[in-house]
């Protein structure tokens, strides 16, 4: 388990976010200044939205303190690598979810480490573990944006040497994904089977609640389909691995995953079978 912890964990996101990277270019970023309305309006939600949504239902669906905070921990992280497959396979504007994925990888290195502060405050209390927010975020941004930053500049220079890596990373980082989110619920699987009547429905309800606001943002905005498409699973869609990699970093021990840790692992397989009957209705012809 240590070695998961170690080892597996952080490794397999710096995989997912050289991935990421490796699947970006210079004018992904260009199309938030080109396209700054349904871009805002994406980034609005991932970044006060979903939070604000995982806080009601962390509160009205009672969770622990310890599962309130991770919840909170998960709604914090950007849209992953597979939010873009989502979208594609939905029919969503795949370049809107492409520029939302990358430029929000980037802009939580910045506000998570604060805001898990924040949150394991408001959840924990005196039994919060503390939270060192300059370490959490150094430690993000070696894992998180570097890898990205470093994808880009191959994909930049070796456009070549880009697309012969890119699917052997897709690859690769889906393996370690799962091996990631089976240590995950191993590791507390106790704690995993008593929550799992609270954090069950509190989970799906979160995605639930996120594609559907995703879909009523479209109509209110007036986005055109795939827009609204891209948004609603960018937000419903997040990067799980981060949320278990933050999870472990901010305790002193090695042993085994802390419960905060625990949502995110569960999301990792709940968030498909959720979104897969939403991209079908996405992809013919919802409006």
């Amino acid at each position: 388990m240590e070695s998961l912890i170690t080892v597996f964990l952080p490794l397999s996101l710096v995989v997912i976010m050289l991935s990421l990277g490796l699947g970006l270019n210079l004018g992904d970023f260009k199309r938030v200044v080109q396209e700054p309305r349904a871009f805002s309006i994406g980034a609005l939600s991932q970044l006060v939205l979903l939070p604000a949504v995982a806080y009601v239902i962390a509160t009205v669906f009672a969770l622990s303190p310890e599962m309130g905070f991770g919840l909170m921990i998960l709604s914090l992280c950007p849209g992953g690598v597979t939010s873009n497959i989502l979208t594609k396979l939905a029919r969503g504007d795949l370049a809107l979810s492409i520029s939302l994925t990358g430029v929000m990888s980037l802009v939580t290195v910045f506000t998570m480490p604060p805001l898990v502060a924040f949150f394991a405050d408001q959840f924990m209390g005196l039994d919060a573990p503390p939270v060192n927010v300059t370490r959490l975020g150094i430690t993000m941004f070696l894992l998180t944006a570097v890898p990205v930053v470093a994808g880009l500049g191959v994909r930049r220079f070796a456009p070549k040497v880009a697309a012969v890596l890119e699917p052997i990373f897709d690859k690769l980082s889906t393996l370690l994904f799962v091996v990631v989110v089976i240590g995950a619920l191993a590791s507390n699987w106790q704690l995993f089977v008593d929550n799992m009547p609270v954090l069950g429905p509190a989970t799906i309800a979160l995605i639930v609640c996120m594609l559907g606001i995703g879909v009523l943002l479209g109509k209110l905005f007036k986005l055109d389909h795939g827009q609204a498409t891209a948004i609603a699973i960018e937000t419903g869609v997040q990067n799980a691995t981060l949320g278990m990699t933050v999870g472990s970093l901010i305790v002193e021990q090695v042993t085994a995953l802390p419960p905060f840790s625990l949502p995110s692992g569960f999301y990792g397989i709940i968030m498909y079978l959720m979104t897969i009957p939403f991209v079908w209705w996405r992809r013919n012809g919802a409006i």
